[in-house]
């Protein structure tokens, strides 16, 4: 090959993806459902044709999970200070978006998402990595006699997350401020599930 010349084949362009990726976004935010997505609307708000995005995606499905994952953005690891610490630091996260879309694609599409068991798969692949990592802080406080040995973890999580992610997506209680939400929930739930090597644990204020 001469000097300078292209190499065979043509190279992924890192501008078409991310248009891809927008035009997926702002189609989901402007109202459309995992079932009338299609790659011919995305290719066509993106301007590009459908074989370029079938070279990057097999599908629908796994491009679908790529733009939730981008939207949603990677989870940074906490610090591991403290179970309690890291548990917040995973909270404070729950519910919070840099990006506007988001609010409008997740509140729309969550409801979607149990309809078939496809569907399911697909939430659950975006969801699982910041669960997966909230298990490990868990798992870790067993380990380091932070919380009892007899923890149920996965209920720990769902007792973790729920409130947080009910209190900024739905609002029922108005009245309950999102100051501290986080730490509020984690010291509550840590007066029942801490282990020895915790200490004393201070009730939350009005308890």
């Amino acid at each position: 090959m001469r000097a300078g010349a292209r190499p065979p084949g043509r190279p992924r362009s890192s501008r078409a993806d991310e248009a891809i990726v927008e035009a997926v976004l702002d189609l989901l935010a402007e109202g459309g459902s995992v079932e009338t997505l299609s790659v011919e609307a995305v290719a066509a708000r993106a301007g590009v044709g459908k074989a370029t995005i079938y070279r990057r995606w097999p599908g629908k499905d796994a491009l679908l999970v790529d733009a939730l994952r981008t939207l949603k953005g990677v989870p940074a690891e906490p610090p591991g200070d403290s179970v309690r610490d890291d548990v917040v630091t995973l909270l404070e996260m729950v519910g919070q978006h840099t990006d506007e879309r988001t609010a409008r694609i997740m509140t729309c599409l969550a409801p979607q998402f149990n309809r078939t068991p496809e569907q399911d798969r697909l939430y659950q692949e975006i969801m699982e990595p910041r669960r997966e990592m909230l298990r490990r802080v868990l798992w870790r406080g067993v380990a380091t006699g932070e919380l009892r040995p007899d923890l149920d973890v996965e209920l720990a999580v769902a007792m973790l997350t729920g409130p947080i992610l009910l209190h900024r997506v739905v609002r029922p209680l108005p009245n309950l401020a999102d100051t501290d939400l986080p730490g509020r929930v984690v010291d509550t739930l840590l007066a029942g599930i801490a282990g020895p090597a915790a200490g004393p644990t201070t009730p939350p204020a009005g308890a």
